[in-house]
């Protein structure tokens, strides 16, 4: 009866250890959807700034206004065959 005794009391240690640890697994994971969540969101918005920073017109207006550029005259402009 002792043996038996002492299996059950294992038996239901491991049954509490398993539980605890799954318990401690799914809170990990539910911090690490919450975090791939939050770097959606961050790569959204970089995807849109970058789409914005791509722009034709805001290329035009760093190199004109940054930069000093200017469009070169069409007299001036040679163009080269492949």
């Amino acid at each position: 009866m002792g043996m038996v005794l002492v299996t059950f009391l294992l038996s239901a240690m491991a049954v509490i250890y398993s539980k605890y640890y799954s318990r401690l697994i799914f809170i990990e994971t539910q911090q690490q959807e919450k975090a791939l969540a939050q770097y959606d969101v961050e790569w959204g918005q970089m995807q849109v700034e970058l789409a914005m920073l791509l722009g034709h017109n805001h290329l035009e207006t760093v190199a004109r206004d940054q930069l000093k550029l200017i469009m070169p005259l069409r007299e001036k402009t040679i163009y080269i065959e492949p």
